[in-house]
């Protein structure tokens, strides 16, 4: 039997739309616009914004810049001088420091960069599945099974929340603008 490809297409349409009446339609897209505004909720709550969004100087100090949401230490960005004493096993005068957007820190880890959070495919976590971010979150490796995440990133912190919790923020992150922005790689302390 030869099947007729358009036909077959519509009548496949029609099948999947009567599978969806219009109140689980109307269910479906509820829950999906409550799991972003969860996830929201979750990232501002805890904070991402503070090192992933590159900010600009106000006058009440540094404030997080709307148009770079959550796209890292931005790559064109120069590593200002780190004074003598920060990196190293025993830092001798202060723990860690930071840049003055807050995007880039070093400490006895060496130089950290907070990392793209938008979906960009090539430089944020557009190919990221779920899967893939709550490994991160949990294990506080990179995919889950790369390098460590470096501080002042709190994976520990993020760690105790639910599964559901994990997939709404990355729901979230994934429902963001792209931005392309190739974060540095860490800066190992010498």
């Amino acid at each position: 039997m030869k099947i007729n490809r358009p036909m077959f297409g519509i009548a496949a349409c029609a099948l999947m739309a009567s599978a969806f009446t219009p109140v689980a339609f109307a269910q479906t897209i509820d829950a999906a616009k409550k799991e972003l505004t969860r996830g929201k909720y979750l990232v501002d709550y805890g904070g991402c914004s503070d090192c992933h969004t590159p900010k600009t100087m106000t006058a009440n100090g540094p404030a997080p810049d709307s148009s770079r949401l959550l796209s890292g230490h931005p790559a064109t960005a120069p590593v200002p001088p780190i004074p003598a004493g920060v990196l190293g096993p025993a830092p001798t005068q202060w723990g860690a420091m930071t840049n003055n957007d807050l995007t880039a820190w070093a400490g006895p880890w060496g130089v950290s960069f907070a990392a793209n959070l938008t979906p960009d495919k090539v430089t944020g976590l557009g190919n990221w599945t779920a899967d893939q971010f709550l490994k991160t979150m949990r294990t506080g490796k990179h995919l889950g099974v790369g390098r460590p995440l470096l501080p002042p990133m709190p994976y520990y912190d993020i760690a105790v929340l639910t599964d559901r919790d994990l997939k709404s923020m990355f729901a979230y992150l994934k429902s963001l603008k792209p931005l392309v922005n190739a974060v540095p790689q860490p800066i190992s302390p010498k």
